[in-house]
């Protein structure tokens, strides 16, 4: 098998798994618990907060919250914020955020908020002077990702925060980092965000398992409400395995994020590259420089993208036409469209995302096939004239 799907999910560390065996077996006491037997658990997680306070660069290990999923972390995030600012009814983000972002400020919407969607250019890159225009005095929260699942575009979320602050210190700035964690540096002490959440799987630790960080001056309401978990702020008995999990995998993720800027980046260009080089109706659907290492979309013209990842299936090569959140949609990427990718190329979109485990082997082997693969599903498109006016003007 060939898993270039890693924005989807990516495999469990072999050293994480190591790091979560005591907690899932010897070690399994309450951490809450007073008797010597819950110290171990207690240590664990004291420990993983420490590791991912170093990960996202953050002043204090109390800045950091661990929750259930990076879909959490955005839940706490938004409706944390707007529950402690309800005289303010005005939101921005953008057309290009995950769907637990999007969907929750829809409901918001639905609830007499007023919500201002920021676009992007055709390379996916954000309009940040028509954000700037938008931001107002009665703006309780801004929300950005820091890289598009995908596209991998990185948002200028730094610059982003200074200007809020400049304009509107009361407004929050919340930055959904499921995709930038681990593949780019990230200090969150250096910039002005307000709150930022992550998502382990993302990174080489289990599903189930995501952190919030949380600026010290920052108010808001808790999510899960029950005992004193989270120091308040998120109850339920703590996930220690799964939190010792994220902890090693945010160590590891820093100690190899030079190999994903230099390494990945080169597997994932190559990839590019083959393709673009070898299949005459595909197209980079972005090609900036800033872009997370890891994440490439090209589009097939003329081809529908469920033929194409079946077709990559049989030969064990997993892909996906968009976010893992969405599939089985009929509807085309909102991200794409968001972008005016031409409709000859909307369907038949896939993402490829690598990782630190991808091998050399392993693009040279997509490249090797991707042409057979166009070869048979452009021969049974019904746009057959249309193909060959592409193949002659790209020669």
């Amino acid at each position: 098998m060939i898993y270039l799907d890693n924005n989807a999910t990516t495999k469990i560390d072999e050293r994480v798994l190591e790091e979560m065996l005591p907690y899932l077996k010897e070690d399994y006491a309450n951490p809450s618990s007073m008797y010597d037997f819950a110290k171990k658990p207690a240590a664990a997680i004291r420990e993983a907060r420490v590791k991912v306070r170093d990960f996202l660069g953050a002043a204090n290990e109390k800045d950091i919250y661990f929750t259930s999923c990076g879909s959490e972390s955005a839940n706490t995030a938004i409706k944390g914020v707007l529950n402690c600012n309800r005289e303010k009814r005005h939101i921005i983000t953008t057309k290009v955020e995950h769907p637990a972002v999007l969907n929750t400020y829809k409901e918001f919407e639905k609830n007499g908020y007023e919500v201002d969607y920021i676009g992007v250019n055709s390379q996916g890159e954000l309009d940040i002077e028509e954000l700037k225009s938008k931001l107002r005095k009665d703006t309780a929260l801004v929300s950005v990702m820091y890289a598009n699942n995908e596209t991998g575009v990185i948002y200028p979320v730094e610059e982003i925060a200074e200007y809020i602050k400049s304009k509107s210190p009361d407004t929050r700035f919340f930055v959904d980092a499921v995709q930038a964690a681990g593949k780019i540096p990230i200090n969150v002490k250096e910039t002005k965000i307000d709150l930022l959440g992550i998502s382990g799987h993302k990174f080489h630790a289990p599903k189930g398992i995501g952190a919030l960080y949380v600026k010290p001056d920052v108010r808001f309401t808790p999510l899960i409400n029950g005992g004193h978990q989270e120091r308040g702020m998120r109850a339920g008995t703590e996930n220690v395995p799964y939190i010792a999990a994220i902890g090693k995998a945010a160590e590891l993720a820093q100690e190899a994020l030079s190999y994903e800027l230099k390494e990945v980046t080169r597997l994932r260009d190559k990839l590019e590259e083959g393709i673009l080089k070898n299949v005459f109706n595909a197209r980079l659907n972005t090609g900036v420089k800033n872009r997370v290492p890891n994440t490439s979309n090209i589009g097939f013209e003329y081809v529908e993208g469920e033929l194409i990842l079946l077709h990559l299936s049989d030969l064990g090569i997993c892909a996906s036409s968009g976010s893992a959140c969405t599939s089985g949609s009929l509807e085309p990427s909102h991200v794409l469209r968001a972008m005016g990718v031409p409709f000859t190329a909307l369907h038949g979109s896939i993402r490829f995302s690598l990782s630190r485990f991808t091998k050399e082997s392993d693009i040279d082997f997509v490249i090797e096939k991707m042409p057979d693969i166009m070869k048979k599903l452009t021969s049974i498109s019904p746009f057959q004239e249309e193909l060959e006016v592409l193949r002659k003007r790209r020669g």
